[in-house]
């Protein structure tokens, strides 16, 4: 912990690399798999997931060096050298089926979602509303106490959160929500190179902002379609997201992680306003309707379904630690 920084932690050290073996690749394949399922998901965080499955810190360690070895290709000496000296120190064991995994289940299940959320959108609103409000405590849960112990650091952590929360809650008011039947491509490109931040961050959900932005159904749409044009432009999106923020936000998280928690909740809680269930085709606010006794129990069955996750993080966390202090 830096005494000049309050909140900020030191950086999480390399695990050591796992061997690869057959039923490793399964393993870890299943667990893109869970992995690619969160993503489609509103408010289920594919960090999360990688968290609570055991591979968060390998994967995020592994796409910094991918990271540094493209930057070494355009700007480093000795650039096929040193880049490739990068990439083998990524974990392609793990890297390749993970991605696999999670690919596979996007692709399945993309037409499955697009299906729900257009054909039933209050329930599926209701669901997801549900979902985003229970994980706004998943950032909070994941701050380590010792850095608010004074009154400064938790009124700023407060300030911080309610700030964010006021952002995303005037944001989400201007229409957020309504689907977009036609996005332009570079609403696309942007949309998908902030929503990839949600692989960096745990408890953000990038399906969520994409559902907010309006392209969570013309998304997955696209994948199901297999629009290439569509697809082409948002993985070019994602690439440049990663590229970018990937550095900034590791760097973020891993010395000033008490702040940027307090963001994402904060963010996360005020971005609720798009989950309303009720709306109307201009993203307006109505009453609740006929169904209101579904669209509930929805909204708890989301809500259950992410403390469960959350339950089973603390559960393996805590197992986890005590592995490693022993002897």
């Amino acid at each position: 912990m830096s005494a000049e920084h309050p909140g900020a932690e030191t950086l999480t050290p390399e695990p050591a690399r796992q061997r690869v073996t057959p039923v490793s690749v399964v393993v870890d394949a299943l667990r893109g798999g869970l992995i690619g399922m969160a993503e489609l998901v509103p408010g289920v965080s594919g960090g999360t997931l990688a968290l609570v499955t055991g591979v968060y810190v390998r994967v995020l360690n592994s796409a910094d060096h991918v990271i540094r070895a493209l930057r070494l290709l355009v700007t480093g000496p000795d650039r096929i050298r040193n880049a490739a000296g990068e990439l083998r120190r990524a974990e392609w064991g793990l890297l390749v089926p993970l991605l696999l995994g999670m690919v596979t289940v996007v692709f399945v299940m993309a037409g499955v979602m697009e299906g729900f959320v257009t054909g039933q959108p209050e329930l599926a609103r209701g669901l997801f509303l549900g979902m985003v409000a229970a994980s706004v405590a998943v950032p909070l849960l994941a701050v380590d106490p010792s850095t608010l112990r004074s009154g400064a650091s938790k009124a700023l952590a407060a300030a911080i959160s309610v700030m964010a929360a006021v952002v995303a809650f005037l944001l989400t008011s201007q229409g957020g929500g309504a689907t977009i039947s036609a996005p332009p491509l570079w609403m696309v490109f942007g949309a998908a190179a902030i929503a990839i931040c949600a692989l960096v961050l745990p408890g953000v959900s990038g399906s969520f902002f994409l559902l907010v932005m309006g392209l969570y159904a013309p998304t997955l749409a696209a994948v199901d379609q297999r629009d290439l044009g569509y697809l082409a432009v948002f993985a070019a999106g994602a690439f440049t997201g990663l590229s970018l923020f990937v550095k900034g936000l590791h760097w973020l998280l891993h010395h000033h992680h008490t702040w940027t928690m307090a963001a994402m909740s904060g963010l996360m809680f005020g971005s609720l306003r798009a989950l309303w269930p009720w709306q109307s085709d201009a993203g307006d606010v109505l009453g609740p309707q006929a169904n209101w006794p579904v669209v509930l129990g929805l909204a708890l069955a989301g809500a259950v379904a992410v403390v469960a996750l959350v339950i089973v993080d603390r559960v393996l966390t805590r197992a986890d630690t005590v592995e490693a202090a022993a002897p």
